[in-house]
């Protein structure tokens, strides 16, 4: 049996219960819900008049970093790169959630920040794998024996979402439950170093015995359908008049690219990067005195964050030097908590589109080669005001 996410029209609603879904458990709201079920059962579901689509759910995976290098582990570069160690703002008032494998909340990089955790995966809270909790310590990190890890260290609560399993691994459920919790506990920004797993539902199907390109096709229609759950879910994000300044929405584009192997070898980022309402985050390491994106990096980006070689907090205690877009992605949502109190300290009140649009126009590209294309580092390096 696979979990599938059904999409029911929104006139079925009207007038109580739909036809043929009635005690479908797990509902999600006027549209959307999940539920377990064999192929057979999905297409007979297929047929009721009330259902608009019906598809599995995409599996999510946490994007993989590698190990970093470890003449680095006290270079903590990227804080100084993004302007970040000399600015004069901290993130005090912002709140961020980083929705990904959990947090060891004992670690002295979050001691004195209110955290406030939840578990979409069943496993409970906590992390064995350690890339939520260095995520965390780079948007939020206090220092460690007198190194600054954390972009944004004044930031006094956050929200850390377990949507990714202790093997790294979850579907569009966790996910629309851990954005959906986000925006009810008032994140202002949502950092996601994780994507959909398109090639793996693939296989998936493959190794059931399906024909390759049966596998594909279902996995295209598969992959629509969450597409369609994740623009419902971005529309919740955006301000709403005086009410609400919305919530940014930032996401690592991922490393499959293999630059080192052909310089043309770009994959381009994934969802929910790829959507248009998140901010697509490349990384970045450094040449000689300037800059240059990571051979894995990920294209179409829209900025781009220190990726190479960054130290954060490690799980059980002590720090990690890692490299991915997964590095990169927290750093700029900590630059987003220093931009959403600098604008509220300038008078005007700071919403996800001033926020975005201030990061945006501040980026730098002086530091890159001029080779390097706007495909690959987005606007450039984003920084600190």
């Amino acid at each position: 049996m696979r979990k599938y996410v059904i999409i029911r029209r929104t006139e079925a609603l009207v007038g109580g219960a739909t036809r043929g879904i009635e005690s479908t458990p797990g509902h999600r709201g006027p549209s959307v819900f999940y539920e377990r079920l064999t192929d057979q059962a999905a297409a007979k579901l297929a047929a009721v008049p009330e259902v608009e689509a019906i598809a599995p759910a995409m599996a999510i995976k946490l994007i993989r970093p590698f190990q970093g290098s470890v003449s680095a582990t006290r270079d903590v570069w990227g804080v100084q790169a993004t302007g970040a160690s000399n600015s004069g703002f901290s993130g005090e008032g912002v709140i961020p959630a980083i929705l990904d494998t959990g947090i060891d909340a004992t670690h002295p990089a979050f001691a004195g920040v209110e955290l406030e955790e939840e578990d979409f995966t069943g496993q409970g809270n906590g992390d064995v794998v350690g890339h939520g909790t260095h995520c965390a310590g780079t948007v939020f990190g206090r220092d460690i024996d007198g190194l600054r890890i954390g972009v944004a260290r004044g930031v006094k609560k956050a929200l850390i979402g377990k949507v990714l399993d202790n093997s790294g691994g979850g579907d569009t459920q966790m996910l629309e439950d851990g954005i959906n919790w986000a925006l009810r506990r008032g994140a202002n920004i949502i950092s996601m170093s994780l994507g959909f797993d398109f090639p793996g539902m693939v296989k998936s199907w493959i190794d059931d015995g399906w024909p390759a390109d049966l596998a594909a096709s279902n996995a295209l229609e598969a992959y629509r359908v969450n597409l369609r759950v994740l623009d419902a879910l971005m529309s919740l994000t955006k301000p709403r008049g005086g009410l609400h300044g919305g919530t940014l929405m930032i996401a690592a584009a991922g490393n499959e690219s293999k630059r080192e192997q052909h310089p043309n070898w770009r994959i381009a980022a994934s969802l929910p990067a790829a959507n248009d309402e998140v901010i697509a985050v490349a990384a970045v390491g450094r040449r000689g005195e300037g800059l240059v994106v990571s051979d894995f990096s990920n294209s179409a980006a829209l900025l781009s964050g220190p990726g190479v070689d960054v130290i954060s907090a490690k799980t059980g205690g002590g720090l990690n030097t890692l490299s991915g877009t997964s590095m990169a992605c927290p750093h700029v949502a900590g630059l987003a908590a220093l931009w959403w109190e600098a604008i509220r300290r300038g008078g005007r009140t700071p919403t996800a589109i001033n926020v975005r649009s201030a990061l945006i126009s501040s980026a730098r590209r002086e530091d890159f080669d001029s080779a390097d294309a706007e495909a690959d580092i987005g606007q450039g390096l984003a920084t600190a005001p």
